[in-house]
Formats: structure tokens, C-alpha cells, sequence
């Protein structure tokens, strides 16, 4: 057999063989169950890469937010940082309404993966906002109070129905581990701007939180005991913000304050083997 009768002979044998899987795929009810579950999770598949892309999306507001939320250390009406990161903050309560509207009928932890980054940042975002709003911790369910949506249905446009998404309480948790990090950064601003109040009640604060989550221990999710380091680290930083404010604070003038903090936080971080 030369080159060419052997090609002839394969493109046969696919043909025939393609003509046999055809015939087998309209009359065997294997292969017709089998389409039904690869069409269940191609379905499932496309749900998920939709809820990653909305939580990458929240994920970047909320960063936005917090960073916007630090200028308040830096202008005279810290009311209209506040208002600004509130206005940003509704923009991500609408895209965590399409988390739910992708949810609804499904078992959200099914999905939980895809979705979970951008409710931690969110999280984040909101309790910051709180803590500069009203020094104290938002609990979770002020939280899942506003993540409740009105959505029209696609029968009946007129007729709306309401939507509620519950924020979790490890996600809860691992929001608010990361909400001291961002405390800690607080506390160098404040004292960068001469304000030696603010970094003392952020200790306390910071101090209450490192006992709430002592208390939960290795009872809680994995995670959590995973980023309790850094929150020991964080309140270490303001705990010794707060020492170099009480021993040398009379000597040192308020607009190198913040310079002898990164000084010696940068020091605290080498020797952890951070930096």
C-alpha cells in the first residue's frame, strides 16, 4: 500500500467511524444522558467564569474605596471623602446584586470560590468606612442589611421581586483581619499630620479585635488563623506608634513624627523577614 491508498484508507476509516458515533448518539440513551450533563456543566461552568469576573470588578472598587477613604487623614471635611467612598461603595452593592441574581436557585456554595475575594474586599471597604465614620466595628448583619435588591422579573417587568445576598461569617472574618492592615496605614497618615489621638484609640481597637479572633482560635477557618499573623503585625506597628508617641513624643516635632515611624517599622519588618 503506497502513501497515498494508506491516506484514503484513514480518511475512510474516520468517516465510517463519525458515521458510527452519529448513529450511536441518536439512539443510545447513554450518550443522550451524558449530553445533558455535559450541557449542566458547560451551563454551571459559564455561571462560575461570570461570578469571577463580577468579583474581580468589586474586588477593584473596594480598593478603590479604601484608598480613597485614607485621604481623610489629608483634607479640612473629612465628610466628603466619606460621601465619595459611600457613593463608590452603592456602585459595588449593585454588582454584589448580580452575585445574587446569578445565585438565585443555586447552592451558593457551590460557587463560593468564584465569588469570595470580592466579598472580603468588600468587606473591607465597608468596615473601614464605619471605623472612620463611627469608631467602632460594623457586625454582619448591618452588613447583609444593605445587601438587599429589588430586580424585575423577566415574565412580568412591572411585577419586582426582592433579592437578598448574605455575606458569610468567614468572609466576614477574613474582611475584617484585612480591615487592620489598613488601620495600621490609618495610624501613619494620622501621625504623619501631627494627630496623636487617633493611634492610641486604633491600639484599643486593634487590641479588641486581636481578642476577638484569639477567642475563635483554630475553631475557625483555616484561613482566618492564616492572616492572624498579620494582624498581630499590624497592631505591633501601632502598639509601637504609640510608645514612641507617649516616651519621645514631647522631643520629637509632629511633622518628623511620621518619619521616625516608618523608620523604625521598616527595622521591625527586616528583622521579621517581611521586607
Amino acid at each position: 500500500m503506497n502513501k497515498r491508498e494508506g491516506e484514503g484508507w484513514s480518511r475512510r476509516n474516520a468517516e465510517a467511524a463519525q458515521e458510527r458515533d452519529a448513529l450511536a448518539n441518536s439512539s443510545s440513551p447513554v450518550i443522550a444522558a451524558f449530553k445533558v450533563f455535559q450541557q449542566e456543566l458547560d451551563t454551571r461552568h459559564d455561571k462560575y467564569e461570570r461570578l469571577v469576573k463580577i468579583s474581580r470588578d468589586i474586588t477593584i472598587e473596594s480598593k478603590r474605596s479604601i484608598f480613597l477613604l485614607h485621604r481623610v487623614t489629608n483634607i479640612p471635611d473629612p465628610e466628603v471623602v466619606l460621601n465619595e467612598a459611600e457613593s463608590k461603595l452603592d456602585g459595588v452593592r449593585q454588582k454584589i446584586g448580580q452575585i445574587a441574581e446569578e445565585l438565585r436557585g443555586e447552592d451558593i456554595y457551590q460557587f463560593h470560590r468564584a465569588f469570595t475575594p470580592g466579598i472580603q474586599e468588600y468587606v473591607e471597604a465597608i468596615t473601614f468606612l464605619h471605623y472612620i465614620r463611627h469608631r467602632s466595628l460594623i457586625s454582619l448583619e448591618e452588613i447583609n442589611a444593605k445587601l438587599v435588591f429589588m430586580k424585575t422579573g423577566n415574565a412580568d417587568p412591572k411585577v419586582p421581586h426582592v433579592l437578598t445576598f448574605q455575606v458569610t461569617p468567614a468572609d466576614y472574618l477574613l474582611g475584617v483581619a484585612d480591615l487592620t492592615g489598613e488601620l495600621m496605614r490609618l495610624c501613619i497618615g494620622s501621625v504623619g499630620n501631627g494627630d496623636i489621638d487617633t493611634p492610641f484609640q486604633l491600639s484599643q481597637f486593634l487590641r479588641q479585635i486581636h481578642d476577638g479572633f484569639s477567642y475563635i482560635g483554630n475553631t475557625g477557618p483555616y484561613e482566618v488563623s492564616k492572616k492572624l499573623h498579620t494582624l498581630r503585625q499590624s497592631l505591633g506597628k501601632v502598639e509601637d506608634a504609640c510608645y514612641t508617641l507617649r516616651v519621645r513624643g514631647s522631643e520629637i516635632p509632629k511633622h518628623m513624627l511620621a518619619d521616625v515611624f516608618c523608620t523604625r517599622t521598616t527595622h521591625m519588618d527586616t528583622e521579621e523577614g517581611v521586607v
